[in-house]
């Protein structure tokens, strides 16, 4: 098993478990009184005290009736808020979109403590600017070739067995951040993006020591020194300056694949669209949540087989993309779909998920960040619509920092593609990304901690909020 296999089962683990939990509780409210009654009837005082202690914390997390949230929406003035958050949104959306990760870490505080938005319309409105920064960032790749191979450098393979998934995830994400209380959130944040952040972090070591080696190598032949240049493996990495790196968008989009993918989005666009036109919790709002299962299983599972029998290949891994076995093929999946339903409970791009696992493939960095950002643009366009017919952010705060984000993007891959041709160092983009997780682990883990000792304090409801009876 390899390291990413072992770091892929290690954080759907978490994520099972997390979840496991919460709904095991949930079903113990049902068994509650049963229990109850057999305790009694057996006379053990015991097992009552223990069961009181359940039904308490049961109590805690869920209260018929109860709603512990209410959003608040700053009205739009300028001042020292806007002109701050304005500063931190650039910053952050310039970085994320260089790691291929969004930076919905920054944006979530920035817009929670700074302009003023509760924590769930900050969630949000982030997927705003996170879908701006994307698409700006998707817009300069188009036309962008693979640092060493003749490719469009989005992966188009990769993105297609991925990103249906990443979009059933999503949807799925959505319905969590209505129903789970925020420290829940924030325990799966913290202990997530600190993981992730290390594996970046020691991923961008290696490849600059490897970077370095390369350099040393072809100074020694360019001296002509006669020294032996000792013998170290590695793999070719990008950043070779004579190459041509940027086509028309016409000769670089493969549009079969495009089409595809865009065609997965719309179906499952139609069918959260009629789902918010259903009754909530009804037997047509469970139908069309079924229906997106097929849509998104069936269109990654057609590519799946395409690339286990040889017909398509992911060539952005070289030859390691050629010969894929069918557990990995699985994980690839799983990975997709739980990177969506991370984005849609936080408020974040699935690249904190994508980009790790696309540099543990052995992908350069450059194509890592293009073919996440890519993957983004479909899962964060997916939550803004679902977000906007939740009626969770104000429009006109929305196109103003989605358009913030945007120019931020385009500047950010601007300079950092200049830095690495001047440098040859396309492990920038790789700690730039640790960089980004890291951050963004503080500084919402921190704000989390912060909004949960304030409830306690206050003796707030804590609990989870119910689906079928949540007000916009």
């Amino acid at each position: 098993m390899g390291p990413w296999e072992s770091w892929v089962r290690s954080a759907v683990m978490i994520l099972v478990s997390f979840f496991g939990l919460h709904f095991a509780l949930l079903f113990v409210s049902a068994d509650g009184k049963r229990s109850s009654d057999l305790a009694i009837a057996a006379g053990i005082e015991n097992q009552e005290v223990e069961l009181s202690l359940v039904n308490e914390i049961v109590n805690f997390l869920w209260e018929k009736g109860q709603q512990a949230y209410t959003h608040v929406w700053p009205e739009m003035t300028f001042g020292w808020k806007i002109v701050v958050g304005t500063v931190i949104g650039f910053l952050g959306a310039a970085f994320g979109s260089v790691g291929g990760v969004g930076g919905g870490g920054i944006f979530v505080p920035m817009l929670n403590l700074i302009v003023g938005f509760d924590a769930k319309s900050s969630t949000a409105m982030s997927k705003c600017m996170i879908m701006g920064a994307a698409g700006a960032t998707v817009y300069y790749n188009l036309s962008q070739k693979h640092p060493t191979l003749d490719l469009p450098i989005i992966d188009y393979d990769l993105v297609l067995l991925l990103q249906p998934m990443l979009v059933l995830g999503i949807s799925i994400g959505v319905v969590f951040n209505v129903i789970f209380a925020d420290w829940m959130v924030t325990i799966l944040l913290i202990v997530l993006f600190l993981g992730t952040s290390i594996k970046a972090f020691l991923k961008g070591v290696e490849t600059w020591k490897s970077e370095t080696i390369i350099k040393m190598e072809a100074a020694a032949r360019r001296l002509g020194s006669g020294r032996d240049v000792v013998e170290v493996e590695y793999k070719p990495l990008p950043g070779d300056p004579n190459k041509k790196s940027k086509v028309s968008v016409i000769e670089n989009v493969q549009w079969k694949e495009l089409g595809i993918l865009s065609a997965v989005w719309v179906a499952i666009l139609a069918l959260e669209i009629s789902k918010h036109h259903t009754a909530t919790c009804s037997v047509a709002y469970w139908m069309l949540n079924l229906l997106e299962i097929p849509v998104a299983v069936g269109a990654s599972s057609y590519q799946a087989i395409m690339l286990y029998k040889g017909k398509r290949v992911l060539a952005s891994r070289g030859e390691a993309g050629e010969n894929l076995k069918v557990h990995q093929l699985v994980l690839y999946c799983a990975l997709g779909l739980l990177a969506g339903v991370v984005g849609g409970l936080l408020g974040l791009g699935g690249g904190f998920i994508l980009g790790p696992l696309f540099l543990e493939l052995g992908i350069p960095p450059q194509v890592s960040s293009a073919t996440a950002t890519f993957a983004m643009t479909f899962s964060s366009s997916m939550s803004v619509i679902e977000y906007y017919l939740l009626k969770r952010f104000p429009v006109p705060y929305a196109v103003y920092f989605a358009v913030v984000a945007t120019v931020a993007a385009l500047i950010g891959q601007h300079v950092v593609r200049k830095l690495i041709s001047l440098l040859g160092r396309a492990s920038l983009i790789i700690f730039i990304l640790a960089f980004t997780i890291f951050v963004s682990a503080i500084s919402l883990g921190g704000v989390g901690i912060s909004n949960m000792v304030y409830k306690i304090k206050h003796k707030e409801y804590m609990g989870f909020e119910n689906l079928c009876t949540h007000h916009t």
